[in-house]
């Protein structure tokens, strides 16, 4: 069996590149960045070391790698023979895979089963994002496109642990498994539902939406790390505060149990507060600007509890926390920046956060950005 991923960072590494290796996939890794997949490629093997209960250390060889900028007919090849192939590149860098993958649909021999396609990102349904970009290519594309969700903390690594990767022992791969049919790949460590958007949400509005909580929040206090912004109580009442209202949300919109999504709440504060998995709030809050758009981790449940007529006062606050968020060396960062000094409140939310003045939100969050800005 064979996986091609793109994306050979610590998360294609350290989670679903170790997944699929378990698994008992040779694992392809493709990335644009040299001087990791000439590491990788120079290497027979590298250690995910895993901290938290249960942790243990894991050594993964039987990998090869590949530059998809410099040797894209390689990387196209590798595709037209695989199983699977997924990615964790970010959404944003899904429509220049994309070409690749369509193109070595397009080569695939009719003996092989179709190519089971996957989106490993923090952002709703990004397959069928990625999808949309292949068909763009080739139309009809004859493939298996499942979404999935995915949850595993792995923060900034020691500038010298190479291509060795730390991560939090707690994971999560959930995949939609209507589109297989009776031909589930196999992916122990994984679990298939048949409805994932519950699973997709709940995710991204607790763990992503409380982790960059704490990030903004954090930055704006002047505390460096994750770890210390947690142990900071009035920063961890905001993440509560916030998490709460998320909870509402789930509750109402996909009927989970209030007592389950609340432990669910209680054991991320646990994770995000370990020290060993301490992370900086300039690396957590970065990319401000993706995060702050409309079916992102805060506008978007804020905007449906609004539509639900229940109160978002914790989200919209934290919006206006993330204005502050001013690292020269994050582009986004310094976009919002000018942003901030060139745009009207309304013209801002209307650009950054896709909220229309129709919107039962729109009024709320232009107060915070006014009032940021007066």
């Amino acid at each position: 069996m064979k996986a091609v991923h793109f994306g050979a960072g610590n998360i294609g590494r350290g989670f679903v590149g170790l997944i699929l290796h378990k698994a008992g996939y040779e694992v392809v890794f493709a990335d644009v960045n040299a001087e990791l997949i000439d590491a990788l490629a120079s290497t027979p093997s590298y250690v995910v070391t895993e901290v938290g209960d249960g942790g243990t250390e894991w050594t993964v060889d039987n990998y090869r790698a590949l530059n998809s900028a410099t040797h894209e007919d390689d990387v196209v090849a590798e595709i037209a023979s695989a199983d699977i192939v997924t990615t964790a590149v970010g959404p944003n860098v899904l429509r220049f895979v994309a070409p690749l993958i369509a193109k070595a649909i397009e080569q695939r021999s009719a003996d092989l089963a179709p190519l089971v396609v996957m989106a490993c990102e923090n952002a709703i349904n990004a397959t069928d994002l990625l999808r949309i970009e292949v068909e763009k290519t080739l139309p009809g594309a004859g493939a298996v496109f499942a979404n999935t969700a995915v949850d595993r903390i792995v923060p900034g690594q020691d500038p010298d642990a190479g291509l060795n990767v730390t991560v939090e022992s707690f994971f999560e791969w959930a995949i939609e498994s209507t589109p297989f049919g009776d031909s589930t790949p196999v992916i122990p460590d994984a679990h298939f539902v048949e409805d994932l958007a519950p699973y997709i949400e709940r995710k991204l509005f607790t763990v992503n939406t409380g982790h960059a909580t704490a990030a903004y929040h954090g930055f704006a206090a002047g505390v460096a790390s994750m770890s210390d912004a947690f142990s900071t109580p009035a920063i961890a009442d905001e993440v509560r505060a916030v998490l709460a209202e998320t909870k509402a949300l789930l509750v109402a919109k996909h009927g989970f149990d209030p007592e389950v999504q609340q432990a669910y709440i209680d054991k991320n504060m646990v994770r995000f507060a370990n020290p060993q998995l301490s992370d900086t709030v300039d690396r957590v809050g970065r990319q401000p600007l993706r995060k702050l758009s409309r079916n992102e981790r805060f506008v978007g449940p804020a905007a449906e509890l609004a539509e639900r007529g229940i109160p978002s006062d914790a989200l919209v606050r934290t919006m206006g926390v993330a204005l502050k968020f001013d690292v020269p060396e994050d582009p986004q960062s310094v976009e919002l920046q000018q942003l901030l000094a060139t745009a009207t409140p309304e013209e801002f939310v209307a650009q950054v956060t896709g909220l229309d003045e129709s919107h039962p939100l729109y009024a709320a969050v232009v107060s915070v950005v006014r009032a940021h800005t007066s």
